[in-house]
């Protein structure tokens, strides 16, 4: 079989190849469901390696790709089909690992002082995701390569997902039967994702069983009160006022409602109302978020957000309509798979570059459904340099580090490989 020098040598080989596409997609970012000519190049990609791929996911811009391997078996699990919303299939195919990347950007501009800044403005690959694609197509590539000497031990499927900025894109994959088989490959037993980490040393990865990310929901507030002149307020019911009290209310779920040993966040990140200093409108809008580690917490802290932004409208003579967007749940690593990724990458990497995560982080990722279809692990990236400070995701400096490519594409092909 492959050895760890056979596949670091592979993946060392197509390195430049991978900086140069990465530079690439940095140049021309798209933002959620908009990735057209993402989906071209990452095609176009998989079609030169000879890789069987299925398009029009997710509304046309996911791309799912497959390779063959591991012993055959008899039933997809009923459970796990079930869970899909999918027939359940019948075949003689062995479950395959899935391999994630999201490939969407984010409407900012680009402020990093490199030949490749964005070309597209108002739009710039700050959260990494550029290097996710191109740590997946390495991936491909190697994996490509070592199927022609030796038979895989597993079936590898490869997920391109649109709009995870938007926390809609991987339930559409799997709305599509990204991970049942359905469409292409077989369905999937164990899936694996990664995510460019700034303040870990490159080189280095970390994750942790149980919660890693919060689950994150969107929401938006619409205050209606009554205008009028700024000199005879008591005439109108100013909804500026009433935006002021909600968000001090709001800040009371958390302070005073939730166990203080259970994490949670609700943030107003945004208040829009009135145009002219003389003048009460008649409405104002808000819009925030919530975070939570735990479910119960989760839909505690958004039925009262709901709640506290009606009824503090109502003692101030206004109303509220409260709207939460689609949001992603938590993200949890399933035990035995983060131990089998720990395993692996002390193997793959060594024991000092496979660090600890203590403590979970409040960000989300829509990379949290797959693990509620398929036992799942999420795991972090090194960036940046020793003694070196690194700008934060979603900061308009923010450019991945290329030097961690080769560590995250050989992860990637450690983990469908282990068949421990």
């Amino acid at each position: 079989m492959v050895s760890h020098a056979d596949i670091r040598a592979l993946v060392q080989d197509a390195r430049e190849d991978l900086t140069r596409l990465r530079h690439q997609l940095h140049q021309h970012p798209e933002s959620a469901f908009e990735e057209v000519n993402t989906a071209a190049l990452i095609r176009g990609e998989l079609t030169r390696l000879g890789i069987p791929f299925e398009a029009g996911f997710a509304g046309g811009t996911g791309t799912v790709a497959h390779l063959a391997g591991g012993a055959p078996t008899q039933t997809i699990d009923a459970a796990s089909s079930a869970k899909t919303n999918s027939k359940s299939i019948a075949n003689s195919v062995a479950h395959s690992i899935a391999l994630r990347a999201d490939i969407d950007a984010l409407p900012m501009p680009d402020e990093s002082n490199t030949a490749w800044r964005s070309q597209i403005a108002g739009r710039a690959h700050a959260c990494g995701h550029d290097g996710h694609t191109v740590m997946l197509l390495g991936a491909a590539r190697v994996l490509a390569n070592i199927s022609k000497k030796f038979p895989l031990p597993n079936p590898v499927t490869f997920v391109f997902q649109p709009a995870e900025e938007t926390g809609m894109g991987a339930a559409r994959m799997i709305e599509d039967g990204a991970l049942d088989g359905s469409r292409i490959g077989s369905a999937v037993k164990r899936v694996y994702g990664l995510h460019a980490w700034p303040s870990l040393e490159v080189g280095c990865v970390a994750s942790r069983a149980g919660p890693m990310l919060a689950s994150a929901y969107a929401f938006e507030v619409t205050i209606n009160g009554r205008g009028g002149h700024a000199a005879w307020p008591h005439l109108a019911a100013d909804p500026i006022m009433v935006a002021a009290a909600i968000v001090q209310a709001l800040q009371t779920i958390v302070s005073r409602e939730i166990d203080p040993l259970d994490a949670a966040v609700v943030t107003i990140t945004a208040i829009h109302g009135g145009d002219a200093f003389n003048v009460i409108p008649p409405t104002v809008s808000m819009r925030g978020t919530t975070r939570a580690l735990k479910n119960s917490v989760r839909d505690h802290v958004n039925a009262r957000v709901t709640q506290i932004c009606q009824s503090v409208a109502a003692s101030l003579g206004a109303s509220a309509t409260v709207h939460f967007l689609p949001g992603t749940p938590a993200t949890n690593n399933c035990p035995e798979t983060f131990a089998r990724f720990e395993r692996v990458a002390k193997i793959a990497l060594g024991n000092d570059k496979v660090q600890p995560l203590h403590n979970p982080v409040m960000g989300g990722e829509d990379f949290s459904h797959y693990g509620e279809v398929a036992p799942a692990c999420f795991f972090a990236l090194g960036q940046k340099r020793p003694h070196e400070h690194f700008p934060p995701l979603h900061h308009p400096a923010f450019d991945f580090n290329d030097d961690s490519i080769t560590t995250g594409v050989e992860m990637f092909c450690h983990l469908a490989l282990d068949n421990a």
